[in-house]
């Protein structure tokens, strides 16, 4: 998904995480999600969680937009045109709903429920993102994983798999990066990373270790998900909580009366900083007025998409801010 914000922020990101206290609790940091409109006022609108001004990466994860269910029989769905990324990978997941995904590696794919497309854009791609007609309810995450600078330049890629799921009493998991429950997934990532869907019925919880050497997030897409231990209520619909580094064992508990969905992301800390800005990472200010320059200039930096039928071939991209970057690091956590 590209971000089609007109005048997006200029991150320069930090890899700070917190650590674990001795007190044997778990400090819970709790992000609302800030609600961004896509595309004017008849298109979707999605929930932002990452990156915002307290935390900007959890793990090598840089971007968490949620959206829907969305009725797209009413406001036309999901339309992106052409648009380019750098130095990250994305990774599309659905609930409910199909798009189609088109890239200038020459893939064609649906993304559907249960299935993950990671894209990996390193030295440059562009691509689309076009919901099928048959669609009628758009539900959903687009998730960004910032790629370490050894490999910010590496070539296009795409993957897909569809995970099989794994039942712990009332608790089915799809485990689609990285390992949990004893499921792991085949899919290459460049830093160690943790990306999981978990449903709950109500009243159930799951006891997960995990990695200490990982932050996590607990995304809530539906339902109250507590986390025994922590000294903060349970999580709401769009919020998503954070640990940081020490936490070996977590235990989920739905405390709604009905169902709940929940995302598990984490990772080891990405330890660079990181410019973001639309939808390009680089390392410093001046490669992401490069990248816009050559994404403007059609470059085959990024390629050509074929077969997208939409009026717009090549989305401009917005203006550059008048002045340099300003750091906003993460805010110290603690598991």
């Amino acid at each position: 998904m590209s971000n089609l914000e007109t005048e997006p922020a200029e991150l320069d990101c930090h890899g700070d995480a917190g650590v674990a206290t001795a007190t044997g609790s778990l400090h819970l940091e709790v992000l609302a999600a800030r609600d961004v409109p896509l595309g004017g006022p008849r298109a979707m609108t999605v929930h932002r969680t990452l990156p915002q001004r307290s935390r900007t990466l959890i793990g090598a994860w840089c971007f968490v937009d949620h959206y829907g269910p969305d009725d797209v029989s009413l406001t036309g769905g999901m339309d992106v045109p052409p648009h380019p990324h750098t130095g990250l990978q994305t990774a599309s997941w659905l609930f409910t709903g199909e798009v189609e995904h088109r890239d200038t590696m020459g893939n064609h794919a649906m993304v559907r429920p249960g299935e993950l497309n990671l894209m990996t854009a390193g030295h440059g791609i562009a691509h689309t993102e076009v919901s099928t007609p048959d669609t009628t309810i758009l539900h959903g995450v687009q998730l960004w994983i910032a790629l370490p600078a050894e490999a910010a330049d590496t070539p296009r890629d795409f993957a897909h798999h569809r995970p099989d799921d794994v039942v712990v009493g009332g608790v089915r998991a799809k485990v689609f990066l990285g390992d949990l429950l004893g499921m792991r997934s085949p899919v290459h990532t460049f830093t160690p990373l943790l990306g999981a869907q978990l449903d709950f019925e109500p009243g159930a919880l799951v006891e997960i270790d995990v990695d200490p050497a990982f932050e996590h997030g607990i995304l809530v897409d539906t339902g109250t998900v507590g986390v025994d231990g922590t000294d903060a209520p349970a999580l709401e619909r769009t919020e998503l909580g954070y640990l940081g580094l020490g936490a070996s064992h977590l235990t989920l508990r739905n405390v709604g009366d009905g169902p709940a969905r929940i995302l598990l992301l984490g990772g080891a800390p990405l330890g660079e900083d990181i410019v973001m800005w639309w939808n390009f990472i680089g390392r410093n200010h001046d490669e992401i007025v490069a990248f816009r320059e050559e994404w403007m200039a059609h470059s085959e930096r990024f390629g050509q998409v074929e077969g997208y039928q939409g009026p717009i071939q090549h989305l401009p991209a917005p203006a550059l801010p008048h002045s340099q970057l300003r750091p906003r690091r993460n805010t110290p956590g603690r598991a």
